[in-house]
């Protein structure tokens, strides 16, 4: 076979896996009892808690691949998205407590440009920058977050392996390991996996044209309660439907892995109450911003930067709207900092906040890459000065924006699951790293413990919390938090032997070591060392 055709067949393959692997989340009895379609029996080869321990196990191979990227900016962008929807699904009756609770729900960003989307065993998210460069609204990526978060809700793994006979967690894993090699290395990825036909594995994991078209009805379901504009499924579906009419590049796996019908279509196209269609979504200024920020990041070619850096000194740029020019200007301002050109990037970002001045949403993103930009140019008292003086608000209530900057879906009033305001995770990373590099974070240590308190399972945040407490001399705390972020990405041979050499060091200093901090850290490595215990039988169990 020659290697083209090979790289093409991987590709397709790739996408398949990757979305088709997806969605392991129990039925509520909920459900059930709404009457929603079950699409057969419900059974599961599969427990919750075996659901959980296959995705965790595919999560930490996805944490080590290189392409993983944890960008606090897009991670908080589009985790506000997928919140939104989550807490529809719970409203609707589709998001059971125990579902939530034995669950990740955890989102991991790829920055690579492929157009694509996937849901993972236990609860994990997974999106491409490329897809978020290409939608054209916040209100088309919910669309697509809102089909793979039905995916999860209505079990369609489980359900499938009920269907058809039992399927090893290893060989699930091998299968979605060998497609996401095949995005990079072909050869590699046939390696990976050899166990099977690659036509056998398809046959197992595509989704059934049913069970797509559950994902389609029951996403569309969410959209409106999630505070977004239903029309958004609509005019997703359309763009789907014109990429499928130009060749195949290998840029639109999501589409090969949900073939589009005109079935599907016309479906969604018949649930816009007549008189209440609109045209497609507006863009917030939010989201143009975003979308430029996922593509420069994805696309590493020096002289495409290079072009968009100076795209706004074109003759051309006063006759763009609005959200075209503020889109340019992220780019060209994002670009220019990896150029290391700081004169042309400072240029840039001054027009971008002037751009911006009259939406808050805007504006704060305009000032949190202002403040990037001078800290990466090595001026870290200007970034500090450049910091939003006020952008305190939990990442979980952040509402939705309409272009004109007014609120539109949930209020804070109405998210029920935030308990307490807190500080934006990407101005806290930021301020935190710009404190470390004045040797002035202690008071950075406060806010970073009680982050992490609230989401224990953020290894950047222990990794930076790590740096500050061993800037204040405090190394066994260092110690303890660099084995939390161990934890967090499931490496837990790494967090023993983190928390290990911090219970060296607390028996060195003898009577002087911290009592309350040594307690902890003997409490914690009894735990992770019962985890790594489950997961080396796991190991064993599947070779």
């Amino acid at each position: 076979m020659p290697k083209l055709r090979t790289v093409h067949i991987l590709k397709a393959l790739t996408a398949s896996v990757l979305i088709a692997i997806q969605a392991v989340s129990p039925l509520a009895p909920g459900v059930q009892a709404a009457g929603l379609p079950t699409l057969g029996d419900g059974a599961s080869s599969l427990t919750t808690g075996e659901e959980r321990r296959l995705g965790d196990s595919i999560a930490r191979e996805l944490y080590r691949d290189p392409d993983y990227l944890d960008d606090p900016v897009l991670q908080e962008y589009v985790e506000g998205i997928w919140l939104h929807l989550q807490d529809a699904a719970r409203k609707n009756g589709e998001l059971s407590p125990e579902l939530e609770e034995r669950f990740a729900w955890t989102l991991l960003l790829g920055k690579d440009r492929q157009v694509n989307a996937f849901a993972l065993p236990g609860g994990y998210m997974g999106v491409y920058l490329g897809l978020i460069g290409v939608v054209s609204s916040g209100d088309e990526l919910a669309s697509v977050i809102a089909h793979e978060t039905s995916h999860i809700t209505q079990r369609h793994i489980a359900r499938m392996m009920a269907q058809q006979g039992k399927q090893t967690p290893l060989m699930l894993a091998s299968m979605l390991l060998g497609a996401l090699a095949a995005t990079r290395s072909p050869d590699a990825a046939m390696a990976i996996m050899m166990g099977g036909p690659a036509a056998v594995m398809q046959n197992q994991l595509n989704f059934s044209r049913a069970m797509e078209s559950e994902a389609d009805r029951m996403g569309y379901s969410l959209m409106s309660p999630a505070g977004f504009a239903s029309q958004g499924f609509v005019s997703m579906f359309g763009k789907l439907q014109q990429a499928s009419r130009l060749n195949d590049n290998g840029s639109w796996p999501y589409l090969r892995s949900h073939p589009l019908t005109t079935q599907r279509i016309a479906d969604m196209d018949s649930r816009i109450p007549p008189g209440k269609r609109a045209a497609d979504p507006v863009p917030t200024l939010e989201h143009v911003m975003m979308s430029a920020r996922a593509r420069v990041i994805s696309n590493a070619g020096v002289e495409v930067r290079r072009q968009w850096a100076t795209l706004p000194r074109s003759g051309s740029f006063s006759s763009l709207s609005q959200f075209e020019q503020v889109a340019q200007l992220y780019a060209a301002t994002l670009s220019a900092m990896y150029l290391r050109d700081w004169p042309l990037a400072r240029e840039m970002v001054q027009r971008l906040l002037t751009a911006t001045a009259g939406n808050a949403p805007a504006n704060i993103q305009a000032k949190w890459l202002n403040a990037e930009l001078e800290f990466k140019a090595d001026n870290p008292q200007a970034a500090l000065a450049a910091l939003p003086l006020q952008s305190v608000m939990a990442p979980q209530a952040a509402p939705k924006v309409t272009a004109s900057g007014n609120l539109a879906g949930p209020s804070l009033a109405t998210i029920d699951v935030v308990e307490r305001v807190a500080p934006r995770r990407p101005e806290l990373l930021l301020k935190t790293e710009i404190l470390l590099r004045l040797n002035q974070a202690g008071s950075m240590a406060s806010p970073l413990q009680t982050w992490v308190t609230d989401h224990p399972r953020d290894g950047s945040a222990w990794q930076t919390l790590a740096r500050v407490w061993r800037s204040q001399g405090q190394e066994m705390r260092a110690l303890r938090a660099e084995a939390e972020a161990q934890v967090a990405h499931y490496d837990y041979a790494a967090a023993v032997d983190r928390f290990k050499a911090a219970q060296d060091l607390a028996r060195k200093a003898g009577a002087r070591a911290d009592y309350f901090e040594a307690s902890i850290i003997d409490t914690r490595l009894r735990a992770v060392e019962e985890l790594l215990r489950e997961q080396l039988r796991d190991k064993a169990v599947n070779k």
